[in-house]
């Protein structure tokens, strides 16, 4: 196990009345490990299986970027900051411009740990999403106006697939910060017409919809939860793309016979069992 100095944490710091001394601190223990992970040649990806090119050294890319996370299309993602003022914090809400409007998003990570990540997953100068502002007081509100009619816009949608008699199973529902689409996410065991809903519901809330079927793992990604090993689900915390485990996965461990045991909230195969998998 790598062994980290902490020798630069001061007691007498520590004892200050500092509101922002657990934010300080973090950062600089964060900076810490990436630059002794750095010094033992860490900072190059080394996943064999990764869909990223490793031909080439990734060169570290030097704009000002946050790793954030956004309910919305945006889901977690690096984004821009091309207004050198901004100082932005971890759990900071941002306004984030994407091609298919505005959204919010939680900035995740700032410093040398988003750069660092981006290196190890082969990513540099590529077009991001770019970084508006912070919220302000009226950004609160309007998004809190969102949320509260969202909660409107799901009793609407569930009486509507009743009275349509759908069979498909609303997942989640969200609004675009600046209101110019209302998206819907929902599984069905197959497929569904559902003109006559969209119909309704353009009418009922004047702005564009979209509904969007997805998979039982893309429902428990987007739900999120804490699977049986008391951490929380792969798929909601790092998993980018799911690939397929099979029952052979399962058998080269052993453990066919325990396979409803194995099985995650989706009903599949977990995804961990994945990483026990000799390369």
């Amino acid at each position: 196990m790598h062994n980290i100095d902490l020798s630069f944490i001061k007691n007498s710091e520590l004892s200050a009345e500092d509101p922002n001394i657990e934010v300080t601190y973090n950062n600089f223990y964060k900076e810490k490990i990436i630059s002794d992970l750095q010094k033992l040649n860490l900072d190059k990806n080394l996943c064999e299986t990764c869909d990223i090119n490793l031909s080439k050294e990734t060169p570290v890319d030097e704009r000002n970027i946050v790793e954030a996370n956004s309910k919305g299309l945006l889901g977690k993602h690096f984004c821009q900051i091309e207004n050198s003022n901004f100082v932005l914090q971890k759990d900071d809400m941002i306004l984030v411009k994407i091609a298919e409007g505005t959204e919010i998003a939680v900035v995740t990570e700032t410093n040398k740990v988003a750069k660092f990540k981006r290196q190890r997953l082969g990513l540099a100068n590529e077009e991001l999403p770019k970084v508006i502002k912070k919220l302000d007081e009226n950004d609160y509100k309007k998004y809190e106006t969102n949320l509260a009619d969202e909660v409107i816009a799901k009793k609407f949608f569930l009486k509507s697939i009743a009275s349509n008699k759908l069979e498909m199973k609303l997942v989640n529902l969200h609004y675009q910060f600046d209101r110019r689409k209302l998206y819907f996410y929902y599984t069905a065991d197959g497929r569904v017409d559902f003109r006559k809903l969209v119909k309704e519901l353009a009418t009922e809330f004047r702005t564009r919809i979209e509904l969007r079927q997805i998979g039982v793992r893309d429902e428990a990604k987007l739900i999120g939860g804490v699977g049986s090993c008391g951490r929380e689900y792969c798929c909601t915390s790092f998993i980018t793309n799911f690939k397929k485990v099979t029952t052979k996965v399962a058998h080269d461990q052993n453990l066919t016979s325990f396979l409803s045991k194995h099985s995650g909230p989706c009903g599949k195969l977990k995804c961990c069992l994945s990483f026990e998998v000799e390369k």
